[in-house]
């Protein structure tokens, strides 16, 4: 019996020492898949950068008017903080009307700038003087160029990679204290801590408690996805061992910190510390005090439910608990834990100092023209564009403002969506895009209206069949058409019968009058007699690939196009005839700093500039005398400018396009499904563009008169010349010198005054 015993035990003995053996194999195998899995993985992804896109920086000059209210807002949007000293970059101190600013060292396209103070000062509501340490003048100085986004990859991950030398050494000490303090000694998993977690969650009934190292969250974030399964934990254990044997404790640490998933906007993950301090206080990861370290930390447990922005109170409860335990393990004392839980949570009002999707759609469209995908995803690209926040700012507001104010008039009925709305502001001598509103709800990344909405564009299309009138030399502002019922013959027998807004026909009217006050009969009798194709023609001379069909509804804007293609064709018209494509993109450098890509700006003539001279002085009348009028009260006093108002068919359609001495902006508003909206281009579009002209520090249009034209005062409802002062409906056009445009009963001079004045003239 004892012999059979015996024999039993020694054959258990051997099944369970080839069980183990087996076992150890196994092990070892799976170790060293998973040690080649990781390798491999671990250094292809572990420094993937997306591209940074920046606004164009802001430049501070003697003389330039700014005023300290400016100064402020300008520094809070770059999250400046008031300080009696300049200790540490991102500081200032104000003193009247002088600011001492500690700036951070911060790349350009063109050169590094080191941290240093500058002095500011601002007197009169304008900039007096900007100068260094030593107190030498600087003729120009660039404030820090704003992150405003980043292209990532399509699964959404993006982050801001720090090296071991730029992590503040009290990260890593937070990070291991809070979430594994046994970091340092383990080698990728704490069995003791799981049978802690598992007894923990047990008792409670619900998962309290994990056990997983940092070395396994890292796995996680990196290699796996979110299933809870055995399977996946043992992968997880079996990677986390690969990664410990492979790795030291400190890369893997900086790996951590540039990887764990910390925040979401939209379908952008935040990773990491870098991107997560920007996200949350819109400021560099070295810049953030206790409590805000404190709060980046408590936010890993998980982000969505310690959403300092939708749960403060939660997240503050966790920040102080965090705070708690950094003092409990000696890491901070008793009373800095103490003094930075009063503290409040000093979450910036905007993630990330400002996410801006329309603009950085366009950003994205200009730079896949030459760049791969990857390029502009994984290779640390830094690019420069001409985005202004303070354009941005305005055109969001009033186009939010406006929405608004129209909605509750019409309050839309219960289930259906309110009006939409898209902006673009340009600068039209360099065809540099500054801001960019793709939809009412600017933090979405989706739909943007402002590329992708194409909507019939109406009345805009006037000044188009105008320019092609005035370039014959047959016409010009005094011309008379011919505003009277028309019916054009179409094919299949259909006859098409345009009407004006007001249903009436006015009879002759002054070519200014008829742009002015957007008359639809004097515009297709104008347009017939120039000839469609002319004006369809002018689509591609300013800029658009591909000309619309030359149908004579053309003549009355039957044609779709989104915001950016109207953009680009009033472009044409604000910098005096010439096309200039439409940009975001300044230059990109590249990791190292070299610059790979510059994009200058391309000149192209496409009008004459006199019959473009004469048509934008009769656009200033647009604002002054017609459809834009009630605009007119409202901008700042002496501002002139010029643009059109757009409706389209049953008023589906609200558009304004106009523009500045120095900025050009088009407004659309409408619904997405396309029902009407009952708003005219002056009742909604205009409102919103004149918001935004009056927030910019723009000028007046004012360009030099060609030589070879000449004002002339006329009667605005007659075009027939006048006298200065002679008529009561008087305006002064541009027409071409030696026009010879007859007077207005009793507005006429001496007959000898005129033959005096005609032989000076010839």
């Amino acid at each position: 019996m004892k012999a059979r015993t015996k024999k039993w035990l020694r054959r258990c003995a051997v099944a369970a020492a080839a069980l183990v053996a087996a076992a150890a194999l196994v092990f070892v195998a799976a170790l060293f898949y998973y040690d080649r899995e990781v390798a491999q993985q671990f250094e292809g992804r572990r420094w993937t950068l997306p591209a940074k896109v920046y606004a164009a920086p802001l430049e501070l000059y003697a003389g330039l008017p700014f005023s300290s209210a400016d100064l402020l807002a300008e520094l809070s949007r770059l999250h400046y903080r008031e300080a009696a000293e300049l200790t540490r970059p991102g500081t200032y101190r104000r003193r009247r009307g002088r600011f001492e600013v500690a700036v951070r060292a911060v790349r350009f396209a063109d050169e590094q700038r080191p941290a240093q103070v500058v002095a500011v000062t601002i007197e009169g509501g304008a900039v007096t003087s900007v100068r260094d340490a030593r107190n030498q003048d600087i003729p120009v100085f660039r404030l820090d160029p704003q992150l405003i986004g980043s292209i990532f990859p399509i699964h959404g991950e993006d982050r801001i990679v720090l090296t071991p030398e730029e992590v503040p050494p009290l990260l890593p000490a937070a990070i291991k204290a809070v979430e594994d303090r046994k970091f340092d000694s383990h080698h990728g998993v704490d069995f003791q801590a799981i049978a802690r977690a598992m007894w923990v969650n047990l008792r409670a009934g619900r998962v309290e408690q994990g056990g997983s190292t940092l070395t396994q969250q890292l796995v996680k974030s990196y290699f796996l996805d979110g299933r809870r399964t055995l399977g996946r934990k043992l992968e997880e254990a079996m990677m986390a061992l690969a990664l410990e044997a492979r790795y030291d404790k400190r890369d893997l640490m900086t790996a951590y910190i540039n990887e764990i998933y910390l925040g979401q906007q939209g379908d952008r993950a935040i990773h990491g510390f870098g991107l997560a301090s920007q996200f949350w206080f819109g400021k560099p990861l070295d810049e953030v005090d206790l409590s805000e370290l404190a709060l980046l930390v408590a936010i890993v447990r998980g982000p969505p439910y310690y959403d300092a922005r939708r749960h403060p109170a939660r997240a503050l409860e966790r920040r102080n608990l965090v705070l708690r335990i950094l003092a409990q393990q000696h890491i901070v004392t008793e009373e800095q834990a103490q003094a930075a839980a009063k503290k409040p949570l000093g979450i910036a009002a905007r993630p990330s100092g400002g996410y801006y999707p329309a603009y950085l759609d366009f950003v994205r469209q200009t730079l896949r023209r030459d760049y791969k995908e990857a390029d502009l995803t994984e290779s640390g690209l830094s690019v420069f564009t001409s985005f202004d926040p303070r354009a941005q700012l305005a055109a969001e507001q009033a186009i939010e403002g406006e929405l608004t104010r129209l909605d509750g008039a019409r309050k839309p009925p219960a289930g259906q969506a309110g009006l939409e709305g898209a902006a673009i502001v340009t600068l039209p001598q360099s065809g540099e895009v500054i801001a960019m509103v793709g939809g009412r709800n600017v933090n979405f990344d989706g739909f943007n209206r402002a590329l992708a909405g194409a909507r019939p564009i109406g009345s805009l299309i006037k000044p188009f069949v105008y320019l092609a009138a005035l370039e014959t030399g047959r016409w010009n502002a005094t011309s008379m058409l011919d505003d009277t019922p028309i019916e054009v013959a179409l094919s299949k027998g259909k006859v098409w019968r345009p009407q004006n807004f007001s249903r009436n026909a006015n009879g002759p009217v002054s070519m200014v009058r008829a742009l002015s006050e957007s008359l639809n009969l004097a515009t297709v009798h104008l347009g017939l007699e120039v000839g469609v194709p002319k004006v369809a023609q002018m689509f591609t001379r300013f800029g658009l690939e591909q000309a619309p069909r030359p149908l004579p509804s053309l003549l009355l804007g039957a044609v779709d196009l989104p915001p950016i293609d109207v953009a680009q064709l009033y472009n044409g018209l604000a910098n005096g005839g010439f096309h200039v494509p439409l940009r975001a993109v300044r230059a990109v450098i590249d990791e190292r700093g070299e610059r790979i890509g510059a994009y200058p700006v391309e000149i192209a003539p496409v009008a004459a500039p006199d019959a473009v001279y004469q048509l934008d002085r009769m656009m200033t009348y647009v604002i002054a005398r017609g459809t834009g009028r009630a605009a007119a009260a409202r901008l700042p006093r002496g501002l002139i400018v010029a643009g059109k108002t757009g409706s389209s068919s049953d008023l589906r359609d609200s558009w304004f396009a106009g523009f500045s001495g120095s900025h050009l902006a088009v407004v659309w508003i409408g619904y997405d499904d396309n029902r009407p909206t009952g708003v005219t281009g002056s009742g909604g579009s205009l409102h919103v563009w004149q918001r935004i002209l009056s927030a910019l520090d723009t000028t007046s249009w004012q360009p030099p008169m060609p030589e070879s034209l000449e004002d002339m005062p006329i009667d605005y409802a007659s075009g027939l010349r006048v006298t200065t002062g002679c008529s009561q409906d008087e305006v002064i056009v541009a027409v071409p010198r030696g026009t010879d445009t007859p007077f207005m009963a009793g507005c006429a001079p001496p007959s000898g005054i005129v033959d005096w004045v005609r032989g000076i003239i010839r």
